[in-house]
Formats: C-alpha cells, structure tokens, sequence
C-alpha cells in the first residue's frame, strides 16, 4: 500500500478520533458485550492492506470476516459500482435488470449442470433460511440435519441449524433442528486413529442419526462443504460421498452452504468440487462480490425450481439481487477469470501457506496442528502437543489467546480468531510479497510461545 503522508495521517486521525467517538456513543455491535469492547478504527483499505485510525497500515489476514476474497477496493469492482449507480441505483426485485440478469448467468455458469436458477438474498443468513424454506416446502417434510460445529448464520433458522455456541442463547429446542457430528480425526468423537476410521464411523453415526428421526419427517441436511469459523476441517472425499448417498437413499435435500468457502476461498469456485459431488441446493454469499455491496443467494436444482414453476414460492426480499451488488458479483466474477484468482488460490495454498504452517508447526510448542486448502487455513492453539487441550476454552478465549492476536496485530498482522484457533485467510489474489510477510509475522510470533499454567 502506498505510504500515507504526514498530512494524510493527520487527517485520518482526526476523521477516526470522531468516528470512533460516535461509534461508541450510538453503534450496536454484533456478538458483542457493548462496554467491553474496544473495536478497531479502519479508515482505509487497499488490496490485501488495512489503515487504522492512527495511519498505520495491517496486512489483513482475515480478509475481515473472510468475505473480501478479491482484497479491498478492487479498481474494476469499484468502478462497476459507480456505473451502475450512474445508470441505475436500486429496483423492484418484479422488475428484469441487467445487472441481476449477468450476475444470475455467471453465477450459474459455474454450477454444475441441472444447477441453473438462483434466488437473490442480502447475504448468508437469509440465503440459508430461504433454502431450507425451500427444501421443507418441497419435500412436505420439516426436520433439518446440521453438524455440529457448523455455522449457518444469525437470523431465526439459520442460527437454530448453526452448530457452535452462537446457537446456544437463541435456541429453543423447537425449530425441528436435529444436529449429529461430523468426521475430525483431530478431535475425533468416534475414537477413530485413522482417516478411513474417523469416515466409516461418522457416515455410521449420520445414517443412524436418519434411522432413529425418521427419514419421513427429514426435509434436508445442510452442510458446510468445509467448515468455516467452526474450524476449516476438510473432510474426505469419501465422506462427502457418502452423505451424498444417504440423502438419496433417504429423500432427503443436500444443501451445501458454500458462504464462506465459495467463490475461490478454497481454490475451486466452489468447495463441494473438491469431492467430487452435486449438492440440490448450494447458498452462497460473501465471496460472490467480496462483500462491496450485501449479497447472497441460493441456487436450485430444476427438480426443486419446478416445485415453485406453477405455484407461487411464498417469500422475498425488498433488496434480491439489487443492482449495485449484483453489478459487483458481475466484475467480481469476470476479474477472478480474468486475473487468474481461483488458481492462484490453489497454488499459494499448495506451495507456501501450507508448508509454512507446517514448518511453524513443528517448531512451535503451541500448534498442534494446521490444515487447510487454497487460501483457507487454520492453526490449532493447544497447550500441550500430546493432550491437545486447546489453548482457550470450547466457545471462549484466553489470556493466551488474546496474547498471541495482539501480538500479531502489533507486527503489522490482523488475524482471524476463534476460540483457541488463528485462521490463515488473506484475501485470495494477495501478492507472494505479502503473503510472505504475513506469514512470516505468524512464524516468530508463533514459535517464540511458551506459555505455562504459571503464566
């Protein structure tokens, strides 16, 4: 990022002192102890960099909630935005637009076959809740598979399919929500010592879980392809496969939440590609645009589009596929072809993110292990190696914890943090330059820990 001037920095100190002023006095913040918070200043952005409020520049290394996939201000996206805003700002979602029009077509360019209808949403959540309004509707039946440590989204449904503490608060135990585990040799709930253990016994535990609820009243399982925040745990081909095959066998409706893993995160367009599947449904958000403008959507099998083709589908939204976010899905699209992003993705996970990581790994005390794919990686923070008791407590932090983020941060580096897990997630087009910085901010700052139950 090109180097702010004595003036400039002057002024975005001031801008931030009163923003900041004013966001403590008036914003609500999600997920948040209002007054226990102390929420960073950000008053610019470029590609893969960040400005706080004081003018010093972060390398963003969680592409904020891992959503900014294309980096920040990308020149094509911005000015996309700009043009449709000169032509067009907003629209009926009644109404043909271009721009919702091209965004549907490119989208559904890269689905596979029979996968050709998107509904538009605002964003995740509500691209979740509408798919499994779909899939109930579709099929008469209303219990939803979700696993645990999963997440969904915060509105009504979706947190109640969320499988992680987000969920806790706001669930009643009514919403006709049935979660099982899923394979993680790591943390295994199977007592499996192999990956073709941990797959046979979570397939087992799933197809058992179906028999005991009853595939009559299932509507739908749905499925992080790799679990995002709940802790990038790739699973197998096999695996995946195998939930495929029981959601035939049984009638029931594959919903692949691609939010957080879509759109090149992965290092494909779309993460269930890894394993070789087709999902009925896939929701997407985040990635589609990088979160310029909010946007989200659900993509339908034509069995499931004929369900509505004669009888109208009971939902909408005031803002589906508006034309400023779709016109930025448009040049978000065209710019990862063109600039090559998906494979660049693929690559820099392959050959630097995850031999880093493994490099760090076994010279730290703290990591226990790494694991991920593309630009999409996590590192387990464990006090010990052989006991794996992580580093900060199931649905909490820790001294620890807070210790190593704000060490990074204090390096040049913003991380992405969950509990006792750091996650390696910059923008997907980052430059080797950077990326190289990055992690080597992770190496020292990772290996040089020591920490004691003494402190």
């Amino acid at each position: 990022m090109q180097q702010l001037s004595d003036a400039e920095i002057s002024a975005i100190k001031k801008e931030s002192a009163k923003a900041y002023e004013l966001d403590r006095a008036h914003v609500f913040h999600s997920w948040s102890a209002q007054e226990l918070i102390d929420p960073m200043t950000v008053s610019r952005a470029q590609g893969s960099h960040i400005v706080d409020g004081e003018g010093q520049s972060f390398l963003d290394f969680s592409s904020q909630l891992v959503n900014t996939n294309i980096g920040h201000q990308h020149p094509k996206v911005v000015a996309a935005i700009k043009d449709q805003a000169d032509l067009l700002c907003t629209i009926s979602p009644a109404h043909v637009n271009a721009a919702r029009s091209e965004a549907a077509r490119l989208i559904t360019d890269r689905t596979p076959a029979g996968l050709d209808h998107v509904f538009f949403t605002n964003g995740g959540d509500d691209a979740n809740e509408h798919a499994i309004r779909m899939a109930r509707l579709h099929t008469g039946k209303h219990k939803v598979l979700s696993r645990y440590r999963s997440y969904h989204g915060g509105t009504e449904t979706a947190v109640n399919v969320t499988g992680d503490p987000r969920r806790w608060s706001n669930d009643r135990g009514d919403s006709g929500v049935v979660h099982f585990f899923g394979p993680f040799l790591y943390r295994s709930e199977f007592s499996a010592t192999t990956e073709a253990e941990e797959t046979e016994r979570a397939l087992r535990h799933l197809e058992r879980t179906i028999e005991l609820e009853g595939p009559s009243t299932i509507a739908a399982l749905i499925l992080e392809t790799i679990p995002g925040t709940a802790g990038i745990m790739l699973p197998g081909s096999d695996y995946m496969q195998g939930v495929r095959a029981l959601c035939d066998k049984h009638d029931i409706i594959y919903i692949a939440d691609e939010v957080m893993a879509g759109f090149g995160r992965s290092g494909r367009w779309f993460a269930f590609e890894h394993f070789d599947v087709v999902p009925d449904i896939i929701t997407f958000a985040k990635g589609v645009n990088s979160g310029y403008v909010p946007l989200g959507g659900v993509i339908m099998d034509d069995a499931i589009y004929g369900s509505f083709a004669q009888k109208a589908y009971p939902g909408g939204l005031t803002y589906s596929g508006h034309p400023l976010a779709c016109a930025a899905a448009v040049a978000t699209l065209k710019a990862m072809d063109s600039e090559g992003m998906i494979e660049h993705a693929e690559r820099i996970g392959t050959e630097i993110i995850g031999p880093r990581l493994r490099q760090i790994a076994e010279n730290s005390k703290h990591v226990g292990e790494v694991r991920g794919v593309g630009a999409f990686w996590a590192i387990e923070l464990v006090w010990d190696k052989e006991t794996r008791e992580p580093l900060a407590p199931y649905g909490g932090g820790s001294p620890e914890v807070a210790s190593v983020v704000s060490a990074l941060k204090e390096h040049g580096v913003v991380p992405f943090n969950n509990y006792h897990r750091l996650h390696v997630v910059p923008p997907i087009n980052i430059s080797e330059e950077d990326l190289e910085t990055g992690l080597g901010v992770f190496e020292k700052v990772l290996t040089d820990l020591d920490f004691s139950r003494s402190g």
